[in-house]
């Protein structure tokens, strides 16, 4: 990954579409109910990885505590992120019909939380800037450009927006 040695922000155009999904650990000594989340959030990653036209852009993952674990996604587009959340033939799918079952049926115990939260910023309606950075978060997902092309203060980054070909 190289750095950009200069200010940068990110060359996102239109809508962008910002999942955070994670889990946290509510009781450490149940290795055997947190470990398998966190590996189907791998194995899930590893999936969309390998099928770019599915729409994940791009992915950082991050800890907030020793409990809890959490992944930033890009997205294409909401379609996207929502396709690929009720595909048949994702893992995603069979990893909520497993966790389903394991509610209905009484045997989840509180040992390991899981959440998500999906957001649609729309254009006009974020910002980034970097500093001597490699390509990370919305630079990753849309590129990365210099800051003199969408303006050096972030009311003007706020404001910039793309030419629209008719």
């Amino acid at each position: 990954m190289s750095v950009a040695a200069s200010r940068t922000t990110a060359d996102a155009r239109g809508d962008v579409v910002v999942l955070l999904i994670g889990m946290r650990v509510n009781r450490f000594w149940a290795v055997h109910q947190w470990v398998p989340v966190m590996l189907a959030m791998l194995r899930m990653l590893a999936e969309l990885k390998k099928d770019p036209g599915r729409g994940l852009l791009s992915r950082v993952l991050l800890t907030a505590s020793p409990r809890t674990y959490y992944v930033v996604q890009y997205w294409e587009s909401k379609e996207k992120l929502y396709a690929y959340a009720s595909a048949p033939d994702a893992f995603h799918h069979r990893a909520w019909a497993r966790i389903n079952r394991l509610e209905k049926g009484g045997k989840v115990r509180g040992h390991v939380g899981i959440w998500h939260e999906a957001y649609v910023v729309p254009e006009g309606s974020y910002e980034a800037i970097y500093g001597d950075m490699p390509a990370f978060g919305l630079a990753a997902a849309h590129g990365q450009v210099s800051l003199g092309e969408r303006g050096r203060y972030a009311k003007d980054r706020f404001a910039y927006r793309p030419e629209r070909k008719a």
